[in-house]
């Protein structure tokens, strides 16, 4: 049977169970996307690469399923190197099938080429730059097996004109790969329980890794069995119900009080699927250092990269802990669990937080939301205020950019998630200096006429930033105060999306459900004071014992 590149990369994607996938056309993908208009797969046109990067994020960070995004040459790549690099460091599995000049004209410097092999090879999990069509059917199941086997991440495919259009015979069978992931070792399993039924004060931390292997059940179980209280990384909000007796909250930077005060103090630390990034652990000399660590995680190479585990274990999170709480004994560990409630009850008291304080806004629009909405954010001030007080539904609910910590990541990335879930609400947080990033995004939420609710939190600056010229930089504020003002309802409009402002003096008779109920796209442009700051916080470069308390904003 002959067939075209083009024609073997959209069989492949069909083989592979994509029914939708975003990007925008050029020159160098047009073979590609001549297909594509004959396949019945659904395309959503973005309108800007990054756009589309964040949106194939959403559709795969809400499903756990890979996701498909397409760009053309030169700028096309360029625009969403970030969404590869922010898929590469939060797991997501992205595939980004990208197009190039032909190949007779690779290192001429020919219009619109750029080197995207070596632009993406060190930020993202694979890459390919295709010489031969008759390599496309291994080369597209090999993406999709490394994209979600392991630790799951992007997989850029780098394909030239030229090789779209080239005709080569193949074999009418489908390539068939396993996704396999290997078996843990349960020698260290069942060491671990050891140490694990010897500890005094074990505390269990969680991140997206429980997610990523659906271990929610597994964690809850571990918990309860062994009286463990378990703290989370962001990536790992969601990953255990915010109401259970065993939950801490978040550790680290902008983490709870008694949550970096109680790890601190712990005994043993079951790490479980998270990394230990800066953000996280403070200053590393300063965290839990009378702590012994177990490790779990499918990446083996996080395991001693920045914490020396005493029983490393690398495998699915999932797996591993059904093999491992069998071994749990049931104990009561009395002394510890009243700590826990001592050392919560004396540093996790929430203030009396005025109407127009962006916790109180958050609340109002929680207790007006579905209970299983999806949450997306941006990058900033307000990302810190929603990770610490929206009450996630277990699960894939809180989408957000960890490791890259991206701004302009917040809309597309809620296009996405709504996009993949149509049963679902979805809620994007964002602030101005965030959504003014892609905000060109609300042309394809108009198209889509997604159930999709954005709240943005405006208050005229990079509210982060300026936290930390407060705190830190004697008050020198630089380069973080808009000079004018945007009018966000008039652009959303614009877009053909509803949209209210909602004005400090409104905020205390402010009901959301009016406006959470009301079905379609709806931007709500919430004017917030400039001086509030996130708290608690650990200054840069300290431990996270050493922590700017909540009364320092009050």
């Amino acid at each position: 049977m002959k067939m075209t590149g083009a024609q073997i990369i959209i069989k492949s994607l069909k083989d592979h169970g994509i029914d939708v996938v975003t990007g925008i056309p050029g020159s160098a993908n047009l073979p590609i996307y001549s297909e594509l208009s004959r396949s019945g797969i659904t395309h959503i046109l973005a309108r800007h690469e990054q756009g589309a990067g964040f949106f194939a994020q959403g559709v795969a960070r809400s499903t756990g399923r890979p996701a498909v995004v397409m760009a053309t040459s030169g700028p096309g790549v360029m625009n969403l190197l970030t969404a590869i690099a922010d898929a590469n460091l939060d797991s997501v599995p992205v595939i980004a099938i990208t197009g190039q000049v032909a190949l007779p004209l690779i290192g001429t410097d020919a219009f619109q080429e750029v080197n995207t092999y070596g632009l993406t090879f060190p930020i993202a999990k694979h890459s390919y730059l295709v010489k031969n069509a008759a390599e496309l059917p291994q080369v597209m199941a090999n993406a999709f097996r490394v994209a979600v086997s392991g630790r799951p991440g992007p997989v850029v495919i780098d394909v030239p004109k030229d090789i779209q259009n080239q005709e080569v015979e193949l074999a009418d069978s489908e390539i068939k790969i396993s996704h396999k992931t290997p078996e843990p070792d349960i020698r260290s399993i069942i060491e671990a329980a050891k140490m694990i039924n010897r500890a005094r004060k074990p505390v269990i931390y969680a991140g997206g890794g429980v997610i990523a292997s659906v271990a929610f059940d597994e964690l809850e179980e571990l918990a309860k069995k062994g009286n463990i209280p378990v703290a989370v990384s962001l990536m790992g909000l969601s990953a255990m119900r915010h109401d259970s007796e065993f939950y801490l909250g978040l550790l680290g930077m902008h983490g709870n009080v008694s949550t970096n005060l109680l790890v601190n103090d712990a005994d043993l630390i079951i790490c479980i699927g998270a990394r230990f990034g800066d953000r996280t652990t403070g200053k590393l000399a300063g965290f839990a250092s009378k702590s012994a660590l177990i490790h779990i995680d499918i990446d083996p190479s996080e395991i001693n990269k920045i914490r020396k585990s005493r029983i490393p274990i690398s495998g699915d999170a999932k797996t591993i802990l059904t093999h491992l709480i069998p071994h749990i004994d049931r104990k009561e560990r009395k002394e510890w669990l009243t700590t826990v409630h001592l050392v919560k009850a004396a540093h996790d008291k929430s203030p009396a937080y005025l109407p127009n304080h962006p916790v109180s806004i958050i609340r109002k629009i929680a207790a007006a939301a579905t209970p299983g909405a999806i949450i997306t954010t941006d990058v900033g001030q307000h990302q810190m205020w929603v990770a610490r007080t929206y009450p996630f539904a277990r699960g894939r609910s809180f989408l957000t950019s960890g490791g890259l910590g991206t701004m302009g990541f917040g809309l597309p990335v809620a296009i996405g998630a709504a996009y993949a879930n149509p049963g679902k609400e979805v809620i994007c947080f964002t602030g101005d200096g965030s959504i003014l990033m892609n905000i060109q995004e609300l042309a394809t939420l108009a198209d889509l006429n997604l159930n999709l609710k954005i709240v943005l939190m405006n208050n005229g600056q990079l509210g982060l930033v300026r936290q930390q010229q407060e705190l830190f930089y004697d008050k020198n504020y630089f380069a973080t105060k808009f000079s004018s003002s945007t009018d966000f309802t008039g652009i959303a409009r614009s877009f053909g999306i509803r949209s209210a402002s909602i004005e400090p003096g409104m905020l205390p008779s402010f009901k959301a459900e009016e406006y959470m109920n009301e079905k379609g796209p709806l931007l709500l442009n919430i004017h917030i004071d400039t001086e509030y700051n996130v708290f608690p916080m650990v200054p840069p470069g300290e431990a996270n014992i050493t922590m700017l308390k909540e009364a320092a904003c009050e």
